[in-house]
C-alpha cells in the first residue's frame, strides 16, 4: 500500500466537483474535467477514477465515461459538461445526472457498470414532457445532486446563487432563489409534484454568512440526511442536516475551506492560508471514517482544479468538526519523513502580502507577483511535472505533516533565476528555522533538519532576489 497524498489524482489530471461513491468494494469519483490552462471551466468530457475502498492510494484512471456530444442538444459539443453526480436506482443500473453549463437543463445518462460508458436518457422532465428548465418561473437547474433513498424514493437537489435576480435561458425567465429539490419518477427523468426550495440564498430559512451558492451534494447516514454546499463565500463546503430528505434542514457548520477560514480564529479572506476560488465536493463514508472530497485552482485562475480529500472528525453531538487542508488527507496518518515529496502536494501556499481570489476580474494581473502552481506544456493524460512557480521573496510554501525522526537532512530542487536562502520551519510564523539552503541557478543543497522528532508541519520560505520555481525536496536520514 502506498502514501496518499493531495491532490490524490497524478500531478496531470485537472478533475474539480469530485463526487465519490462507494459502489460495491470500489471507491468511484465523478466530477467535471477542466482542461490545463483552459480560458473557461470544464473543457473536457467527463472521464471516472475509482480505488479500492481499503487503499485511497491506488487510484485507476477508469477513461472517458460520458462525451458532451453525446446529448442530442448538443451534438456540436459548443457547450459544456459542469457538476455532475451519480446514483445506483432502485433497478440497480447506474444514472448520471449533469446540467450544461448555464443552458438550464438538466440531462441523464444511464449504465449497467459504475464506470460506464453512459448512454444518453433524456432530460429531467415534467409529467407533460416539459423540459424542466423551460417553464417559466423554473427554478434555474444546476449542479445536480441525487439520492437513492432507503425505500426506492429518488431526490434530486439544484441551485444556484447569483447577484441578478433571474436568469434569462432558452428565451424563459429563470428564478434562482437558492438549493431545490425534486423528487423523480421510477424512470429517473420525470418529476413527481414541483420543485420546491429548501435551501433560500438569503432572508428566512437562509443559513446566516453561510448561505447557499451552489455544488448541491447528498448523503444519507442511518435516518439523517445531510445536505453539502458551496456557500455565498465559495471557498468552503458546508454542510446541514435533516431527518426528511425535502426539508427542515439545520445547519451544521464548515467541513473544509480552501484557505482554512473559519478555523482558529481566521475570519477575513487576508488571512486564508491558501489562494481561494470556488469548491464543489461531497462526502465518503468508509466504515466507521468520514471524508470530505472537495477542490483546489492552479494556474493562476479557476479553470485548471484539482481534485483534494480530507478526513473528517465527529463531534460528541455527532456532527462533524471543520477539516484542515493537508498534504495527506487521505493517508492513513502523517506521511514518512523520508523520501522525495513533488512540491505540487503543498497545501499553504502564499506571498508575503497575503493571498488572494482566483476568480473575479483579472487573477494573472492582480496576483502576478504571487507564487502558484503550474504544470509545463499543455494538456495531456501522462506523466506530469506540476511544480510551484514564482516563488518571489517572502512566499511561503507549507505541507502537513510529515512523522519527522530524530535525526533528518533535507534537500532541494528548485529552477528559475532566484537567488537566496530556502529557509524551513515547522511554525507559519517561521518563530524558529529549522533548516536553510542556498538558492541559486545550478546549485543544489542539504542542510540538516533541526526541528526534533514527532509530527510536523514543513514550511518553506524563499529569501532572496527574483522568482525561484519549487518542484520538490528530500528527507533522509543522517
Amino acid at each position: 500500500m502506498g502514501q496518499a497524498v493531495n491532490p490524490y489524482l497524478p500531478s496531470w489530471e485537472y478533475i474539480p466537483d469530485g463526487e465519490p461513491h462507494l459502489f460495491g468494494d470500489r471507491v468511484y469519483v465523478y466530477g467535471s474535467h477542466d482542461k490545463f490552462n483552459a480560458p473557461i471551466f470544464c473543457v473536457n468530457d467527463y472521464v471516472c477514477w475509482s480505488a479500492p475502498a481499503d487503499d485511497l492510494s491506488d487510484w485507476r484512471y477508469e477513461g472517458v465515461i460520458y462525451r458532451k456530444k453525446q446529448d442530442p442538444r448538443n451534438k456540436l459539443g459548443l457547450r459544456l459538461l459542469f457538476a455532475p453526480d451519480v446514483c445506483q436506482g432502485p433497478d440497480g443500473r447506474y444514472y448520471l445526472y449533469y446540467a450544461f453549463d448555464f443552458m438550464g437543463i438538466m440531462g441523464v445518462a444511464v449504465c449497467d457498470t459504475p464506470a460506464g460508458q453512459y448512454q444518453f436518457l433524456g432530460h429531467v422532465k415534467y409529467p407533460d414532457g416539459t423540459i424542466w428548465g423551460r417553464k417559466k418561473g423554473d427554478q434555474f437547474p444546476f449542479d445536480p445532486g441525487v439520492l437513492t433513498d432507503d425505500d426506492g424514493r429518488v431526490w434530486l437537489y439544484s441551485g444556484f446563487y447569483t447577484p441578478t435576480p433571474a436568469i434569462v435561458t432558452g428565451g424563459v425567465k429563470l428564478r434562482n432563489d437558492g438549493g431545490a429539490v425534486v423528487e423523480l419518477e421510477p424512470d429517473m427523468v420525470t418529476i413527481k409534484g414541483k420543485p420546491k426550495v429548501i435551501f433560500p440564498k438569503e432572508g428566512p430559512g437562509s443559513f446566516p454568512n453561510h448561505e447557499f451558492f451552489e455544488a448541491s451534494s447528498i448523503r444519507k447516514n442511518g435516518d439523517t440526511y445531510i445536505f453539502v454546499y458551496s456557500s455565498r463565500h465559495n471557498h468552503e463546503l458546508c454542510y446541514a442536516t435533516s431527518k426528511r430528505p425535502d426539508g427542515g434542514f439545520t445547519f451544521g457548520g464548515t467541513l473544509v475551506s480552501q484557505g482554512d477560514l473559519f478555523l482558529d480564529g481566521r475570519t477575513e479572506e487576508k488571512e486564508g492560508l491558501n489562494y481561494l476560488g470556488n469548491t464543489h465536493g461531497g462526502l465518503l463514508k468508509l466504515k466507521e471514517q468520514w471524508y470530505i472530497f472537495y477542490h483546489r485552482q492552479t494556474n493562476q485562475h479557476s479553470y485548471s482544479r484539482q481534485a483534494c480529500a480530507e478526513k473528517l472528525e465527529r463531534t460528541s453531538e455527532g456532527g462533524f468538526r471543520q477539516a484542515e487542508v493537508t498534504s495527506c488527507g487521505l493517508n492513513d496518518g502523517p506521511l514518512k519523513g523520508e523520501g522525495r515529496y513533488e512540491a505540487r502536494i503543498a497545501c499553504n501556499l502564499w506571498f508575503k502580502d497575503g493571498v488572494g481570489r482566483y476568480d473575479g476580474p483579472s487573477p494573472r494581473k492582480r496576483l502576478k507577483n504571487h507564487p502558484y502552481f503550474t504544470q509545463t506544456g499543455g494538456d495531456r493524460e501522462e506523466r506530469g511535472d506540476q511544480y510551484i512557480a514564482n516563488m518571489r521573496d517572502g512566499a511561503v510554501a507549507g505541507f502537513k505533516y510529515f512523522q519527522i525522526e530524530e535525526r533528518s537532512k533535507i534537500s532541494l530542487e528548485t529552477g528559475g533565476s532566484g537567488k537566496g536562502v530556502m529557509q524551513v520551519s515547522d511554525t507559519p510564523n517561521f518563530a524558529r528555522i529549522c533548516a536553510e539552503m542556498r538558492v541559486s541557478p545550478g546549485i543544489s543543497e542539504d542542510a540538516r533538519l533541526d526541528m526534533g522528532p514527532g509530527v510536523r508541519a514543513l514550511y518553506f520560505r524563499f529569501c532572496g532576489t527574483g522568482s525561484v520555481n519549487f518542484h520538490a525536496f528530500t528527507l533522509s536520514p543522517l
